[in-house]
């Protein structure tokens, strides 16, 4: 600490060194930035590539997966089809916004994928997006 010396009169000077914190905040700011894209978790599923624009979404939307072994996961929870609406209309019951989106493995039929669809839309869900990768 640094004291003030004028004269007779000794007084201790109160001023905040913010280097340190400046500095500290950044490291912390760059391990978050780095730390963070490693926390994503989810069903590994074989997306298919196609040229889309993103979707803008203004929530977090639910993730619903169907993975090559026709398992279907809401986020990272397997549920049977059979309840699968059912699910749905509990999750989006005081939900303004009724948006999901659907990660399906490029190897499963179409029709198990469309009566997937169809659980969903009779939630009344609003909303339905699929996800795919982009083109390399």
């Amino acid at each position: 600490m640094a004291f003030n010396t004028n004269g007779n009169n000794r007084q201790l000077m109160s001023e905040i060194n913010v280097t340190p914190l400046v500095d500290v905040m950044l490291v912390l700011l760059i391990i978050f930035m780095v730390a963070a894209p490693m926390m994503t978790q989810g069903v590994d599923v074989n997306l298919p590539k196609t040229e889309a624009k993103n979707i803008k979404t203004s929530d977090e939307p639910l993730i619903l997966t169907v993975n090559s072994k026709k398992e279907i996961f809401l986020e990272s929870h397997m549920i049977p089809l059979e309840n699968l609406g059912v699910k749905i209309q509990k999750i989006f019951e005081n939900r303004r916004n009724k948006e999901v989106l659907l990660r399906a493995d490029k190897d499963i039929p179409y029709g198990f994928v469309m009566n997937v669809i169809a659980s969903v839309k009779k939630a009344g869900i609003e909303k339905l997006g699929m996800v795919t990768e982009p083109l390399d």
